[in-house]
């Protein structure tokens, strides 16, 4: 997986009715854009430094390539 500042990053529900989570990524902090990522959460905006598993994909912005 591989990310630049300014892409979003969503990771999928596992359970029925349960919502996608979503949020900017920050910074990356690892080599060649992989992770792990400074994600701002859409849901309530707070941060986290992020992991990504296989249950996530990152949505390129055309501006931070």
């Amino acid at each position: 997986m591989h990310a630049a500042k300014g892409d979003r990053l969503v990771v999928r529900s596992h359970h029925v009715g349960e919502r996608d989570r979503a949020g900017l990524i920050l910074a990356v902090e690892g080599d060649e854009g992989g992770p792990p990522y400074r994600v701002q959460w859409d849901h309530d905006g707070h941060q986290s430094l992020f992991f990504p598993g296989s249950d996530a994909l990152v949505e390129h912005h055309p501006a931070a390539q």
